[in-house]
């Protein structure tokens, strides 16, 4: 029987990928989590699209900080020496991605 945090990990990469699909997104996730199982490093836990690879990270609390609040929709991140990082509600991410995934499909 798998650990509780592992079965907790499982269920949100599920909820992921079911996200995804309702808005008619391709989505798969990696069979136990390893992005190995499709050809991709062992920690891609989803590929959205063709190949956004995705690693899902669910935790039992976030730090307020980085949760954007009711008056924006994004919030960027940032740590000494790294790069910026974009945190937003998945919805809205998977709306961007689409758009963008339309796009490029409608050029080829």
């Amino acid at each position: 029987m798998p650990s509780k945090s592992k079965a907790k990990g499982n269920r949100f990469e599920r909820q992921i990928v079911d996200r995804a699909k309702h808005f008619d997104l391709k989505a798969k996730r990696a069979w136990g989590s390893d992005g190995r199982a499709m050809g991709h490093h062992e920690e891609v836990d989803i590929v959205l699209g063709d190949n956004l690879k995705v690693q899902a990270k669910c935790r039992k609390k976030i730090a307020q900080w980085m949760i954007p609040n009711e008056n924006v929709d994004i919030q960027i991140v940032k740590g000494d020496r790294e790069v910026p990082l974009a945190v937003m509600p998945l919805d809205f991410f998977l709306i961007m991605y689409k758009l963008t995934d339309d796009k490029y499909k409608k050029e080829e």
